[in-house]
């Protein structure tokens, strides 16, 4: 998987990377859909992202057939430790603490949610 130092992804590329994470592999085509179902988007502007994006080494193209196929190069764990640790260094003042009760008293977490968290908690003790 590619390093995300020189590379950090635009939201935009992000929105192609979560259709990719999901998928594995993915024409155009197939990630254009995808992101209709969530927002407006041009199919040029699609491909010209994600042409972008393998320049930029964040995914991979297999053209040996008439359609191009994509893969991601950067998993979803990293991609999400980079933002996050760049996200509570500058909103949290370094602080997990604050970031993890922003979270929680802003989002109703569930049953199972909470369950899990405590789990985490009791498991890094």
């Amino acid at each position: 998987m590619t390093t995300l130092k020189n590379t950090r992804p635009t939201e935009g590329e992000l929105e192609i990377l979560q259709v990719l994470w999901d998928k594995n592999t993915a024409s155009v085509r197939e990630v254009h859909e995808e992101l209709l179902k969530g927002k407006e988007a041009g199919y040029t502007t699609t491909l010209k992202l994600m042409q972008i994006m393998f320049e930029k080494g964040l995914v991979s193209r297999d053209s040996s057939s008439k359609v191009h196929i994509y893969k991601p190069l950067v998993s979803r764990e990293k991609t999400q430790s980079l933002f996050l640790n760049k996200m509570i260094d500058s909103l949290f003042a370094g602080s997990s603490a604050q970031l993890v009760m922003q979270a929680l008293g802003n989002h109703k977490a569930s049953k199972e949610e909470l369950d899990e968290i405590r789990n985490y908690l009791n498991s890094i003790k």
